[in-house]
């Protein structure tokens, strides 16, 4: 997982900044999808940038922010794409990274259409069989 940000990072030219990254259950994300985006329910990956101006932490020049990944709701979305829990966990941490630095599917269909093709873009750089019809 390490290897995989650093990877997306440098890709990004983001080479030296800092995240965390936690893999959870679906019971803690619901809990901070609850408190931070008022929804009662599991979701398979939550991002919060430092530089968020809901954020009350100091905002470091080198730190991005936090990743939160449901390995519960990952499984479940592996599974009925029929692709492997490794794939979907890059596919994840690719989508959270995205928008922590700023990338927003939910502003309309030109961003959307953005953050789909710099996904693709990210995750040929971290799979290494190139093959990303999975992705599609």
């Amino acid at each position: 997982m390490q290897k995989k940000a650093s990877l997306i990072l440098d890709a990004l030219d983001y080479k030296d900044f800092e995240l965390s990254i936690v893999i959870t259950d679906d019971e803690d994300i619901k809990n901070l999808n609850k408190e931070f985006r008022q929804l009662d329910k599991a979701t398979n990956v939550l991002s919060f940038p430092v530089n968020d101006e809901n954020s009350s932490f100091i905002p470091f020049l080198s730190v991005l922010g936090d990743i939160v990944i449901s390995e519960d709701t990952a499984k479940k979305e592996a599974l009925e794409a029929g692709i492997t829990l490794d794939q979907r966990i890059s596919q994840l941490l690719v989508h959270g990274i995205l928008h922590l630095i700023g990338y927003d599917h939910e502003s309309g269909e030109a961003e959307e259409e953005e953050m789909t093709k710099k996904s693709i873009e990210l995750l040929s750089v971290i799979e290494k069989d190139k093959d990303l019809s999975w992705w599609i």
